[in-house]
């Protein structure tokens, strides 16, 4: 994840970039070790200097690395001709590598090639079974065709062999989600909350999961996470708030009837509904009206 002084330093030089103020080639390394994606331009800074014979062999032995960036930048803004260009010199250079290999199959990819990406890609694995990049790409292949059950299968044979990919688990989480499998999904968060579990996120996707299957029990474990997600953010976290609220009224329609022992302490509710109605009052005054009728049509 990119911190706040990490973008604003590439802002800054992507300002500087565009203005005339130089920096190019330090631009280019930043968005590559930040891992963002500005395609367009990337594409047109990197050309600027791959188009310049003296730029270019002030490189040195990072000339291949740029080619790469600005190959893969241009299948994502579709100028393929470009693309293909800047494989053909890596081709050239590199003629028996994998890693090339991997840009003609993502190149086959941009043109809607499907199956010839897909006999690239299956080749390339018989050497390098573990090769991650090369399965991620066939999951990336399946959703960009539509096939979601295609890409939740690779999802599952990928994580068969990353189990601690946390990427792979969430994307594999929020396709269970789209898709209303939310059994599956809820398996999903709980292997993440298992290997990260100072993350709030988690642990509010789980508890949204949770109290859309609905049950007691499901509810009452949905409030604990929702709880463990305002715990894990200093109480900053308005869904997880309006979240024990809703389970909460949820729980009492469900306990209508049973005896009073049954039914639990209504402090924690209480308290969600008070940091509510504290946190709207101080960001939101012309709103709180609006919470307040809504928590109360709650009975909280």
């Amino acid at each position: 994840m990119v911190s706040k002084t990490e973008e604003t330093q590439l802002n800054r030089l992507e300002n500087q970039v565009d203005n005339g103020g130089g920096g190019a080639w330090e631009y280019l390394c930043l968005v590559r070790k930040l891992k963002v994606r500005r395609s367009e331009k990337v594409l047109k800074h990197g050309l600027s200097i791959l188009n310049d014979p003296k730029k270019r062999s002030a490189l040195g032995p990072e000339e291949w690395t740029l080619y790469e960036q600005v190959a893969i930048a241009a299948m994502d803004c579709q100028c393929l001709d470009v693309a293909k260009d800047c494989i053909k010199v890596l081709q050239k250079k590199f003629p028996d590598s994998k890693r090339v290999g991997r840009l003609e199959g993502m190149l086959l990819e941009a043109k809607g090639s499907w199956a010839e990406a897909e006999k690239a890609y299956s080749s390339l694995l018989e050497d390098n079974p573990l090769d991650q990049v090369i399965h991620k790409r066939r999951v990336a292949m399946a959703k960009a065709q539509g096939n979601i059950s295609g890409a939740i299968e690779w999802l599952n044979k990928y994580l068969e062999i990353f189990m601690a990919d946390h990427d792979a688990w969430r994307e594999l989480a929020e396709i269970y989600v789209f898709l209303q499998m939310y059994k599956q999904a809820a398996f999903c968060y709980e292997e993440l909350i298992l290997s990260q579990p100072t993350v709030p996120l988690y642990h509010l996707a789980y508890a949204d999961v949770l109290y859309t299957l609905g049950g007691p029990e499901n509810l009452q474990t949905a409030k604990k996470y929702y709880a463990s997600s305002i715990d894990l953010t200093g109480g900053k976290n308005t869904r997880a708030l309006f979240g024990i609220c809703l389970c909460t009224s949820a729980i009492a329609q469900l306990s209508k009837g049973r005896n009073k022992e049954d039914k639990e302490s209504p402090e924690l509710q209480s308290l969600a509904a008070t940091a509510l109605e504290k946190d709207y009052k101080q960001r939101a005054a012309n709103k709180l009206g609006l919470v307040t009728s809504a928590l109360r049509s709650l009975k909280i």
